[in-house]
């Protein structure tokens, strides 16, 4: 179980925000010594390439990308305390993707997915620097794991995703 840190904003726990949101930056848009990161993993792709699956029963690109902005909403919910229900999709999780996918509906997808990123990172933002190592009423994680958690499983499916690019290209 995490312990506490100091709460000084210059100290420890300011610098564990600062890290965080670096670590969620470089995950999502920005330059990382790891390769593409999520958003850079679907720059420039059609519906076609995001509806593709390497058999029915696997997920798309845009699957991951849907499933990717739920868990940010996800995040954002717990560190807001907001009660769930308001995803721009009804379910949770893995979404049913219209097939055929239209370029209308999969831009709205990555609009979808930029518009959550941002909105969890002024949350992330706003937080209180001193509640990160707490664990949330009902919860078992404390906040700055699920910060890091959220910023890891872009890394994931940004991986997921080149993966999928390159399985495309080898059935061409």
């Amino acid at each position: 179980m995490p312990t506490k840190r100091a709460v000084d904003e210059k100290g420890p726990v300011g610098a564990d925000m600062r890290l965080l949101l670096q670590i969620l930056d470089e995950s999502y848009e920005r330059k990382a010594w790891h390769g593409p990161n999520l958003k850079g993993s679907i720059r420039g792709l059609s519906a076609e390439q995001a509806a593709w699956r390497p058999r029915p029963d696997r997920h798309s690109i845009a699957d991951n990308v849907v499933h990717s902005a739920y868990w940010k909403y996800a995040v954002r919910r717990r560190l807001r305390a907001e009660k769930r229900g308001s995803f721009a999709m009804k379910g949770s999780n893995w979404f049913v993707i219209p097939s055929p996918l239209s370029e209308w509906t999969w831009r709205e997808f990555v609009i979808l997915l930029d518009n959550e990123h941002r909105t969890l990172r002024e949350a992330i933002a706003s937080f209180p620097p001193e509640r990160l190592y707490e664990i949330p009423k009902g919860g078992k994680v404390a906040y700055a794991s699920q910060i890091h958690g959220i910023a890891m499983h872009d890394v994931y499916h940004a991986a997921q995703i080149q993966l999928l690019k390159r399985l495309q290209k080898r059935e061409d």
